[in-house]
């Protein structure tokens, strides 16, 4: 797709060429696939998956004909997939049209490197950089393209390592836990030392993991992510370390681990604890060594990777249970980056909210400004066992279903409304009266188990009038709604007489 920014390259002029002397291969390696035969040989292919950056190789057309593991890793794409397919169609970047790398390298004597971003396959935008050169038979004729992609990672900060908005990087929080992990993190990322990262699940670990990478010295290297859990241990063993043709059934070809993938920079191994034990002892083995031995190799190859890892789990209880190895906590437990819970995060619900309703306001393009008090009341009192990707996933659905400009109660999603979440909700000033409670916890505690909305919205403006004295103006305050609001509700439900 075309996009509107010029792309750059290292030296930040748009289409300058890098200097590089044009590459050309043997024609029998290219050759039978740009001829229609049979696919890329292997031996190509394994040539292709050594080179740690992601690289993609494009025929005449500037359609894909091979890929390597690290061009999956980064664009989430397997290559079978991706075969014969366009190439903007797989990178799509804000560089295809009429600033095609591809193109600019064919006119030109040398190869070009350009900056843009890119969408992955999870829709996320990366910053990348493509070097892309033309691939000449020894007749100097046209017969393809080959493009390098790397990720560019930056981090925007001030002198503390934290900007005005609450951010570093991108991690967003202002209460004093995750001041002091902010703190910390420039130091973190400096070093070359293992680090464990813990806290529940949805605390950011993975974001955290990625800030280190982006802030270290190997941010230009590859950073790769494993999940341990996700996995059964054979196949999670050929995916850390990678196998050799003949290793095990169906091992049709060499294939390099993750471990190989992330030489140069950052393996990421989130869930850690799941780790099964006789994989934990090879995995010690590496830390110690740092050398890979693929399953069904006699030997093997030092690779310079730094390894972070995270768990929600409490390792020391997995040590002492046997679940898990106590040499490897130790080694891996070189550096510790807690992550606090959300409800242990003063002051951080508000951030959220108020980051999370702006981005999604721009994605679903939509113009809302907030929420009313009774939702805020609700939303601060919740105690977010899911702690940051729950507060993200209740906005998203939220500004996803409101049509008009404020996010109401009637907007937020139906389980938050548990009674014994309810419960703690705080009323508002001059509800004394009431117990201290607000009309939506005492709407939950009458509707009993039929939560259902109409049920619950109902019994709300009941208990509302009621606080009220039957005053409209007054419960239409308490409510957080608008006087046009309740009116209409109140007929909808037969209240109006």
């Amino acid at each position: 797709m075309a996009g509107g920014n010029t792309g750059k390259d290292l030296d930040g002029k748009a289409g300058r060429r890098s200097g590089l002397p044009p590459l050309s291969l043997p024609p029998l390696s290219l050759a039978p696939r740009i001829e229609g035969l049979s696919g890329v040989p292997i031996p190509l292919l394994d040539l292709l998956d050594e080179i740690p950056l992601g690289l993609v190789i494009l025929d005449r057309n500037r359609s894909v004909l091979a890929a390597n593991r690290p061009f999956e890793a980064l664009t989430g794409f397997s290559r079978e997939t991706i075969t014969g397919l366009p190439c903007r169609l797989v990178l799509r970047t804000n560089l295809c049209g009429r600033f095609c790398p591809a193109l600019q390298a064919q006119n030109a004597s040398s190869a070009v490197s350009l900056e843009g971003d890119m969408i992955d396959c999870q829709r996320r935008k990366l910053d990348i950089r493509i070097t892309a050169t033309a691939l000449r038979d020894n007749n100097g004729d046209l017969c393809g393209f080959m493009e390098t992609i790397q990720e560019i990672r930056t981090m925007t900060q001030d002198s503390t390592g934290m900007n005005k908005s609450g951010f570093f990087a991108r991690v967003l929080g202002q209460s004093p836990k995750m001041t002091e992990v902010f703190n910390i993190l420039p130091a973190v990322a400096q070093t070359d030392s293992a680090v464990l990262i813990t806290g529940e699940t949805g605390t950011g670990k993975d974001l955290v993991a990625e800030v280190i990478h982006e802030a270290s010295t190997r941010s230009r290297g590859p950073f790769i992510k494993v999940n341990c859990g996700a996995l059964p241990e054979t196949l999670l063993e050929s995916e850390l370390f990678g196998h050799t043709k003949g290793a095990f059934t169906g091992a049709v070809s060499d294939k390099p681990g993750r471990l190989k993938m992330a030489h140069g920079g950052t393996l990421f191994l989130t869930e850690i604890g799941d780790l099964p034990l006789p994989l934990q002892v090879k995995l010690l083995t590496f830390l110690d060594d740092q050398i890979v031995y693929p399953l069904g190799a006699s030997r093997g190859f030092q690779a310079d990777v730094r390894v972070i890892a995270a768990t929600h789990r409490q390792l020391e209880n997995m040590v002492n249970q046997g679940a898990f190895r106590q040499d490897l906590l130790f080694r891996l437990n070189v550096i510790r980056v807690h992550l606090p819970p959300l409800r242990e995060r003063t002051g951080d619900v508000k951030l959220l909210l108020a980051h999370y309703l702006t981005e999604f306001s721009q994605r679903f393009r939509k113009r809302v400004t907030g929420f009313t008090p009774e939702a805020t009341r609700l939303l601060n009192a919740y105690a977010y066992p899911g702690n940051v990707r729950e507060i993200r996933n209740i906005v998203e659905y939220a500004v996803g279903i409101v049509r008009g400009d404020v996010i109401g109660v009637e907007h937020l999603s139906a389980y938050l409304f548990d009674t014994s979440v309810e419960k703690t909700v705080p009323a508002p000033s001059g509800e004394a009266h009431t117990g201290g409670r607000s009309p939506l916890a005492q709407a939950v505690q009458a509707a009993g188990d039929t939560m259902s909305w109409p049920v619950l919205e109902r019994t709300m403006i009941l208990e509302a009038l009621v606080q009220s004295k039957g005053r409209r103006t007054k419960a239409a305050e308490v409510l957080g709604w608008g006087r046009s609001t309740l009116w209409r509700k109140m007929k909808q439900y037969g209240l109006e007489s």
